[in-house]
């Protein structure tokens, strides 16, 4: 009897799980296996890869063959390398960092919701918000009063005559075109 290490998948449909079963080569995938000795979640950052080294080494050691994703499993966790005699025998697997215990997350939770202001914690639309602005700020209109600032009497002494007498002969130079043009139409 030819003996396999394959996976075994579980799990819903896209959110698969595998076992690492040790079974014989005749059986179907999911079918009667002799011995589990692992497991493989792909679903999870990183990959929880999960393997017994010593019953690995004894399967591998009484002739059973790897599939192809076993065996790269096996070379993660280093298992394929202690039985080749390769060097690299502590593997590549990467561990995800522990999670904090409930209760701490818990008190966590409770401190940051302490800390929350009661008032407008909610939001309000937009005009809801634009009455409330308007109630918190009224516009009061005030009264325009024109200031005119009365100049000194030396300012208005000082302005030249001269610029006067330049603009009034201009209106005239005008009306002076005018005429001439209704001149030739006769």
């Amino acid at each position: 009897m030819s003996t396999k290490i394959r996976l075994m998948r579980m799990g819903k449909i896209r959110t698969p799980y595998f076992r690492i079963v040790v079974t014989d080569s005749r059986k179907a995938r999911n079918g009667l296996s002799i011995e589990e000795i692992g497991r493989y979640v792909p679903g999870q950052e990183p990959s929880l890869i999960e393997v017994n080294s010593e019953r690995a080494l004894y399967w591998l050691g009484v002739g059973a063959q790897p599939s192809e994703a076993v065996e790269a499993l096996l070379k993660v966790t280093g298992d394929w390398q202690k039985h080749k005699g390769l060097p690299g025998t502590e593997g590549t697997l990467r561990v995800a960092a522990p999670k904090p215990h409930k209760s701490v997350a818990y008190e966590a939770a409770v401190k940051a919701a302490a800390a929350e202001p009661a008032e407008g914690a909610t939001t309000l639309k937009k005009k809801a918000q634009d009455k409330l602005a308007a109630k918190a700020n009224p516009v009061v209109a005030e009264p325009v009063v024109e200031v005119v600032a009365e100049a000194p009497a030396e300012a208005v002494v000082e302005t030249p005559v001269e610029v006067v007498a330049e603009e009034t002969p201009a209106p005239e130079a005008v009306v002076e075109d005018a005429a001439v043009a209704e001149t030739p139409a006769e």
